[in-house]
């Protein structure tokens, strides 16, 4: 893909492959066989989705970033280097029954479960015809159109107890929750007392520990003893972990838990290593950059989830023509999302909009069917 010198981190601007990971990146995958049967399902149409989506959440990110740069708003919470995480775990539910309740920085999701990209861009906006009315960019929709998700909570972790309460209504209709959870907000207690609740009702929930390496500003080493990795089995589940930064492993590593839960066998946790290429916010890039050594951002921008993604379609055979189609059609989807969401700039705020109705009879809230099975 091409490369911003405006707009992405330093390490990826010269970014070229470095042979030993891109052959890493096949192994990783080929280490389990059934992740490797998963994998090998997918066909070319598939892999090129997955390239695509990889590349629309890196260029939202690129697009909050230069409104930023140009005054548009004030700040955007970027998920640069850890698309992967989004997109794989996206990648193995299904939009039409399945719910997503992701951080902020899991945006990717918004636009994989069926909200219209120009959506995403008006919640930052704050437009009256955002989807939460411009009240808040904390943005989702779980109506009858059709996107499963369930919009981002402030307080890190307590996204952990609300999927599993879903889960637990979901439970004998074949659906499934799933959440991202930051490596501080597994600390927390109420990620705590989610897993707990979802481990001993055996809800059908999978709980992603984003393992970025930092919680807002502290590093992993002074927030956490011990191995992360090992955290699913405090909860008594199996230890599901998985490349962070290779979307095939997260998918299919995302695909075993989500199949694991729609049998009824109960909630996953899989543990997802990657970094976060910048700051908490694009306000504080420096102070991220003094917090790690600058071998840690080297080591992990040649481990660019996308550069290494798009070596191993080459190495599988894709052309570099339907590469850069692909590139190509992502990039006119951006433009032509951030160009419509300016456009909503111009409407009267009216309050009265539907989505302002909340808890409507039922128990249906904006669509989700929460009532007892």
């Amino acid at each position: 893909m091409k490369r911003s010198r405006l707009f992405d981190p330093r390490e990826y601007l010269e970014w070229r492959p470095d042979p030993a990971l891109v052959a890493e990146y096949a192994r990783r995958i080929e280490a389990d066989p059934e992740r490797g049967r998963t994998v090998a399902a997918l066909g070319r149409d598939d892999l090129l989705r997955l390239y695509r989506d990889l590349l629309l959440t890196r260029l939202h990110d690129i697009a909050l970033k230069r409104w930023v740069r140009t005054g548009v708003i004030s700040k955007a919470w970027l998920g640069t280097g850890e698309e992967a995480v989004t997109v794989g775990c996206s990648a193995a539910l299904d939009p039409g029954r399945d719910l997503a309740l992701p951080m902020i920085r899991n945006a990717g999701a918004l636009h994989m479960m069926g909200m219209p990209l120009a959506d995403m861009f008006r919640g930052y906006l704050a437009t009256p015809d955002s989807p939460t009315g411009g009240r808040d960019l904390h943005i989702g929709r779980t109506s009858a159109e059709g996107a499963g998700v369930l919009q981002p909570i402030s307080h890190m972790g307590t996204s952990a107890t609300v999927a599993a309460g879903a889960a637990i209504a979901f439970r004998k209709r074949g659906r499934v929750a799933l959440t991202w959870i930051g490596d501080g907000a597994a600390r927390t207690a109420a990620a705590h007392e989610g897993l707990v609740v979802a481990a001993a009702l055996g809800v059908p929930a999978v709980f992603v520990i984003q393992n970025n390496q930092v919680a807002l500003g502290t590093r992993l080493d002074q927030h956490t003893a011990g191995d992360l990795n090992a955290l699913p089995e405090v909860y008594g589940l199996p230890r599901r972990t998985c490349d962070g930064n290779n979307v095939l492993d997260v998918y299919a590593a995302t695909k075993q838990a989500v199949d694991f839960c729609r049998a009824g066998e109960g909630p996953a946790v899989l543990v997802a290593d990657t970094f976060r290429m910048g700051g908490h916010a694009t306000h504080d890039e420096a102070e991220a950059r003094a917090t790690f050594d600058d071998a840690l951002f080297t080591a992990w921008g040649k481990r660019d989830p996308i550069g290494l993604y798009e070596e191993h379609l080459k190495g599988l055979g894709l052309t570099a023509n339907e590469l850069k189609a692909t590139e190509e059609q992502a990039e006119g989807d951006i433009e032509a999302a951030a160009a419509e969401a300016l456009t909503s700039r111009e409407l009267e705020h009216d309050p009265r909009r539907a989505w302002y109705e909340g808890i409507t009879e039922g128990g249906v809230l904006h669509g989700l069917d929460l009532r007892p099975s």
